[in-house]
């Protein structure tokens, strides 16, 4: 009877000893997830504040700039030599060169990158598409230095070849070559929105008796719309914030004009040409690389809201 009555009295001891034991594991299971959620929200708030210098730093500069120069003039300005004795602050030669680079680059990544994802997406084998897709996001890992002499040693002789009144520093070959430089981000976006299209869509167009081609044009491309003209929307801002690029193979003559067979300077390129050190801190041609950049940052800034816009706005919402 004692042995009974021991037995669960021992359970109850041992029983309070797990309880008392499992307090400790508790409190350093809870620190350690209060030290986790401290450290994710100190790496958002860095991000956040990085932010917030960026564009402190350069509105800072830019409002002494426009103490100097008119706003208006700085927006509608045909001529642009700052650095030149008789100085000009109309940036509308930068845009001009940065928009027509841009736009032969998006001419190249859009149909080339668009099929491609059709392709991935809807022809490939699952073998061919797993060699494929690696081999074409290789192109995003090459330094983009290296694209701009490709586009200067290799697509402005070709050029050439074919208009000879092609200049060696062009908009043409940086275009085409930033086109390439882009094509990645173009597929791999428009590939996701094509594959996150429900199988059910395309099952049911092939049950209505449409053929692969109908089902893809008609079914699943205006399912992705969303995705794909984020995709689209994207690449151009990548395109208008490419650097090295257009520094090496664009030219640095601001002009106005769309001859993409001369040389133009874009905005990009303008702010490596004063940045390299030889202007001094300071001065008013120091300060136009933060006018500049801050008007390149609010045009990147309007076209991720776009983009953004344009993804709520045509969204399809699949169950």
């Amino acid at each position: 009877m004692s042995e009974m009555t021991e037995a669960p009295r021992r359970g109850g001891v041992e029983a309070l000893g797990d309880l008392t034991s499992r307090g400790p594991a508790r409190k350093r299971r809870a620190i350690f997830e209060r030290a986790i959620q401290a450290v994710l929200f100190a790496c958002a708030a860095i991000s956040i504040l990085t932010t917030f210098g960026i564009v402190a730093t350069l509105l800072g500069e830019t409002i002494q700039f426009l103490r100097q120069v008119s706003i208006v003039d700085f927006l509608t300005g045909t001529r642009w030599t700052p650095l030149f004795a008789s100085k000009h602050f109309g940036v509308l030669p930068l845009v001009n060169g940065t928009i027509a680079v841009a736009f032969v680059a998006m001419v190249v990544a859009l149909p080339v990158g668009i099929l491609t994802a059709i392709f991935l997406s809807e022809y490939a084998p699952t073998r061919f598409r797993s060699v494929l897709k690696p081999i074409l996001e290789v192109l995003a890992g090459i330094p983009t230095v290296v694209y701009g002499y490709f586009a200067l040693l290799f697509i402005t002789p070709i050029l050439r070849e074919i208009f000879p009144q092609t200049g060696i520093f062009n908009v043409a070959s940086a275009g085409i070559v930033m086109g390439f430089m882009i094509l990645p981000m173009m597929a791999s976006i428009s590939e996701d929105a094509l594959r996150a299209v429900p199988s059910g869509l395309r099952e049911g167009a092939y049950a209505l008796g449409a053929t692969k081609y109908q089902t893809v044009t008609r079914v699943v491309v205006p399912g992705a719309l969303s995705g794909i003209l984020a995709a689209v929307i994207l690449s151009i801002s990548r395109a208008i914030g490419e650097t090295m690029i257009v520094a090496i193979a664009a030219g640095l003559q601001p002009k106005m004009g769309f001859n993409l067979l001369q040389s133009m300077e874009t905005m990009t390129a303008y702010i490596v040409q004063v940045s390299l050190g030889d202007t001094p801190q300071d001065t008013i041609e120091f300060q136009t690389i933060f006018a500049v950049g801050t008007l390149l940052f609010l045009m990147t800034f309007v076209m991720n809201v776009v983009s953004d816009w344009l993804v709520r706005r045509f969204r399809e919402a699949y169950e």
